[in-house]
């Protein structure tokens, strides 16, 4: 075939405008498009192979070949894969049969970043060498033709292509890139080094490159003629678990994640079935010093077919699991899958929730069979895990078990089941207390009756405490109750003559209560003898269906505005400060204000007026 000149087809003329003028970040995208485009030729000479053995010729070893010429400014990536006839490098060339491409000019001519990584998304990646080349020579031969029936097609991006016919030794595609003035830096072994190592250090293929060897003489880098592997070509996930020690797991570990230390867990599998992937996921030893940033991604690497697309893949993995690390590699989605793709795809859906359940497995079994280590993973990672109980309703039950708290019974590792298996005859609900930190909750007058009685109440210090139990509402069918809200009521654990006691006493306390009532209207919704304190005077409690005191604070201290409510008032009828209510009418009025600013201080509560409060204690004590 003599030289022809032929146009492109029209969408192809846009996009190459595009790749040339409009795409500026991350250019290195170029070199994983087309190692990837020689290892699918590669693959695809294996696939015809298998009814046609004849096809490998002399060059059974199929391979990836990656050379520069720093003074001709050429990088060419080589395969001896399936290549191409002069009709199919016009055809795949020169037109685009993918749907979806106008999709692909219209993001790229929309308002938003103009991103290399969108290159690829709609069976455009050949077009990526534009983003760094002014001029693109292919040189092929397809497998089983003639060495004279090479074809050679060359554009420098316009609107045409050159296609010729040529003598072509060897089969396969040889892609030359004439790189454009600025793009000097991909023109060093390290850098192209560099970028194979980063996207695809674990197709199957060897990708070679000619090895250099320092010239004392020259005081510079040499290249010779030795060609030597540049990427691993073996994925240690995509080999058998049998095949691969733990030592082995654990040095990986550290490869991805830059972490010294070994990690908690891992587990490896490969999910068959309707969704074809291979995971290999990481539960951390230590938190990351970012793990409370939520916008951070997530750090679990997605491959397709061994070939890297993102290292921040967080549709792979709920934002509460935002600390697992590891790799996901895809046998069914497209080799261009993009952010966009991710958030949509059905098999990213079937995978997302495979890992989580795989993650939860993995935690489930350290919660069981490794206490200890448990023990630090809850020290590292417990707050986060509560995130879950709110965000992941599927697996709200399996995220309850998990679960550790402290209690009146332990300062640590109290699971659930653990509290219930401990609750008293006769006890219908699990109590619990939130406060600013574990010695306010454990010295919280609230207790005292549950600690006369014995009754254990678990006590909740994380600031994500108060969100997590706006979600979880019971736990094994008992229902999760704050000893301070509402009134208390324990049921079959509280005797006849207690509670007759203390409506006895609410009655001969009645006149006080009022006036109480009337004193501290301003500051309390109600004021009513207590039936859960045993030696302190008062305590400040709310409504059953109203916002605590703390969670109160925690929103006012994020900058948002809480709902104003006010707090109810207890007070001890049995109490010598109390009952001098009864007799000290003079200071009534001071001995009431005291009696709430202690109940709210005990509460982990701040005085809106300090001062008035230091004047009325000075009053007391001097009268």
């Amino acid at each position: 075939m003599q030289k022809q000149t032929l146009s492109f087809q029209a969408e192809v003329k846009q996009i190459l405008h595009l790749v040339t003028h409009s795409l500026y970040s991350n250019k290195e995208i170029f070199l994983r498009e087309l190692v990837s485009n020689a290892s699918d030729a590669c693959d695809k000479l294996r696939f015809e192979a298998l009814n046609n053995n004849a096809l490998y010729g002399d060059q059974p070893n199929l391979e990836v070949r990656l050379s520069f010429d720093a003074e001709a400014r050429t990088i060419t990536i080589s395969d001896n894969g399936i290549g191409m006839s002069a009709e199919e490098a016009t055809a795949h060339l020169g037109t685009i049969a993918k749907s979806g491409t106008r999709e692909f000019m219209a993001r790229l001519e929309g308002d938003q970043k103009k991103d290399a990584s969108l290159i690829g998304q709609f069976g455009v990646g050949f077009y990526s060498g534009f983003i760094v080349a002014d001029r693109i020579t292919v040189e092929s031969r397809r497998a089983g033709l003639s060495a004279e029936e090479g074809v050679r097609w060359t554009s420098e991006g316009a609107g045409e292509f050159e296609v010729e016919t040529i003598t072509k030794a060897g089969r396969g595609t040889d892609v030359t890139l004439h790189l454009r003035e600025g793009e000097e830096e991909f023109l060093s072994a390290w850098r192209l080094k560099s970028i194979v190592g980063k996207y695809s250090d674990h197709i199957s293929l060897p990708i070679l490159m000619r090895k250099e060897v320092w010239d004392a003489e020259k005081s510079a880098q040499v290249v010779t003629d030795e060609w030597e592997t540049v990427n691993k070509a073996a994925a240690l996930w995509a080999r058998s678990k049998s095949d691969v020690t733990d030592a082995e797991y654990k040095e990986f570990y550290k490869q991805l994640s830059y972490d010294s230390e070994p990690p908690l867990a891992y587990t490896h599998n490969r999910v068959e079935g309707r969704t074809e992937y291979t995971q290999l996921l990481y539960i951390p030893g230590k938190a990351p010093f970012d793990l409370w940033n939520r916008d951070k991604r997530g750090g679990v690497k997605l491959y397709v077919k061994r070939v890297f697309i993102m290292d921040d893949a967080e549709a792979l993995m709920p934002v509460y699991l935002r600390f697992v690390k590891g790799v996901i590699d895809s046998a069914d989605l497209p080799l261009n899958v993009s952010r966009e793709l991710l958030q949509e795809s059905r098999d990213v859906k079937a995978i997302r929730e495979g890992s989580t359940k795989r993650v939860l497995s993995m935690l489930e079994d350290l919660a069981e069979n490794q206490k200890e280590q448990y023990a630090k993973f809850w020290e590292q990672f417990g707050a986060v895990i509560k995130e879950g109980v709110g965000e992941d309703q599927a697996n709200q039950e399996r995220l309850a078990k998990l679960l550790r708290f402290a209690s009146t019974h332990a300062d640590t590792d109290v699971s659930f089941a653990d509290y219930v298996s401990r609750m008293k005859e006769g006890q219908e609900a699990i109590y619990y207390i939130t406060a600013e930190t574990l010695a306010a909750a454990k010295n919280s007058p609230q207790l005292e009756i549950f600690r006369k009685k014995g009754i254990e109440v678990l006590l909740l210090s994380d600031r994500v405490d108060e969100w997590m139990l706006s979600h979880l509402y019971e736990f094994d069918g008992k229902p999760l109750q704050s000893v301070a809200k509402g009134a208390v009521d324990l049921g079959k654990l509280q005797g006849e003559e207690e509670k007759k006691h203390a409506e006895e006493a609410a009655e001969t306390f009645k006149p006080v209560l009022d006036k109480l009532k009337e004193t501290l209207k301003d500051r309390a919704k109600d004021v009513r003898v207590t039936t859960r304190l045993v030696e302190s005077p008062a305590c400040i409690v709310v409504e059953e269906g109203d916002m605590s005191a703390h969670l109160a604070r925690l929103l006012k201290q994020a900058g948002q505005q809480a709902p104003k409510s006010q707090p109810i008032l207890e007070v001890n009828a049995e109490h010598a400060l109390v009952k001098k209510l009864q007799s000290d009418e003079a200071r009534f009025e001071d001995l009431a204000h005291l009696l709430f600013d202690q109940a709210w201080l005990a509460e982990g509560g701040q005085l809106d007026n300090p001062a008035e409060h230091v004047q009325r204690v000075t009053r007391l004590l001097s009268a």
